[in-house]
């Protein structure tokens, strides 16, 4: 189950909106056959493990690290693939949360007489595909917050000067986290102050997540860096026709999620992107879309990368919030990982 976690894991990059899924088969002690799950509508994981197994896939355990489909999608399912080669045992590392399958992949199997289990190595499976089981079971993608501070916590000069807090090793790692992600969502703010291309650059991928730009007046430029190659998503409050015609002409998608102060409703705007099969987004932005993000309680995780620098009380802050009257009101994370990264320290913390 290891081996297919692993294997699984060569699909980061590119299965969205489907989950990363390995599969190894095992007969008489020896691996037959094995495979990963590549890119949506592609053949799944088991798929290519039979097709390497051949006839040795009879008599033979499979050992997958989410539930065998049951269902008809872009492909058959799996799990009449597995009885249809003869493999008499199953080992899933968890259930799948699509409701379209849900367990069902399990009882197909049993009732055609192979012994089905799950829960081996569940809580990396789980981890694996955190943003997919998210969407499944919240109607909503994970979203993971990166932030690069200094020491004592600050995002640049009070000139608006930030580049580069972080070394090029931090800036190397943080392209890997944005090209897992199926979407990159930022704030009008950091396009104004920064103009960011936004995008994945520093690692080999095949395709380039969705931009997502929070501007309730649509004041993004059409000349802006992130709309450049396309794939963007602004969102605002209220419609300025002649704004809203040159970000179109400029390749930006346009949609108007207001709550009722008028400003973008992000809760809103998750849902949306769950609704186009976006599993993991990955937000960079200024102290007001973090602090805003941080007051609706839609940060799952933060990715909290720091540089032994101090830049000083007057530098820009991490999290524009209104001041706690106690401390019983302060916002507590756990951390699951510290990690030098270069020179640089990378956190990375879940809400407790």
């Amino acid at each position: 189950m290891a081996r297919a976690l692993q294997l699984a894991e060569r699909g980061l990059f590119t299965t969205a909106p489907n989950p990363r899924v390995g599969c190894v088969i095992v007969k008489d002690g020896q691996v037959v056959g094995e495979g990963w799950h590549e890119r949506a509508g592609e053949p799944h994981a088991e798929i290519h493990a039979l097709r390497a197994a051949g006839t040795a896939a009879r008599g033979a355990t499979a050992y997958v690290s989410l539930e065998p489909c049951s269902h008809h999608g872009r492909t058959p399912p799996c799990a009449n693939a597995l009885i249809d080669a003869g493999v008499v045992r199953v080992v899933a590392a968890m259930i799948d949360p699509n409701p379209a399958v849900a367990g069902q992949g399990l009882q197909l199997l049993t009732l055609a007489g192979v012994q089905a289990e799950t829960g081996l190595l569940e809580a990396e499976a789980r981890e694996l595909n955190i943003g997919f089981i998210s969407r499944m079971n919240r109607g909503r993608p994970w979203l993971r917050l990166k932030t690069a501070t200094s020491l004592d916590g600050k995002t640049g000069l009070i000139s608006g000067e930030s580049k580069w807090i972080t070394g090029e090793t931090a800036r190397r790692d943080v392209h890997r986290w944005r090209a897992r992600s199926c979407a990159i969502l930022t704030g009008v703010g950091t396009v104004l102050a920064d103009d960011p291309r936004m995008n994945v650059r520093e690692v080999e991928t095949s395709r380039q997540p969705l931009k997502v730009i929070v501007d309730s007046a649509m004041r993004t430029p059409p000349e802006a860096q992130v709309l450049a190659d396309g794939g963007a998503l602004l969102v605002g409050t209220v419609d300025v026709p002649e704004r809203r015609a040159a970000l179109e002409a400029a390749g930006a998608e346009v949609v108007l999620l207001a709550n009722s102060h008028g400003r973008v409703d992000l809760a809103a705007l998750l849902a949306e992107l769950g609704r186009r099969g976006i599993n993991e987004v990955h937000a960079e932005a200024g102290a007001t879309l973090n602090g805003a993000l941080l007051e609706a309680g839609l940060v799952d995780e933060w990715l909290a990368y720091y540089a032994p620098v101090v830049l000083g009380h007057a530098a820009l802050g991490l999290f524009d919030v209104p001041p706690l009257a106690d401390m019983a009101q302060r916002r507590a994370f756990s951390l699951c990982e510290a990690r030098q990264i270069g020179a640089d320290l990378r956190l990375r913390l879940r809400p407790v």
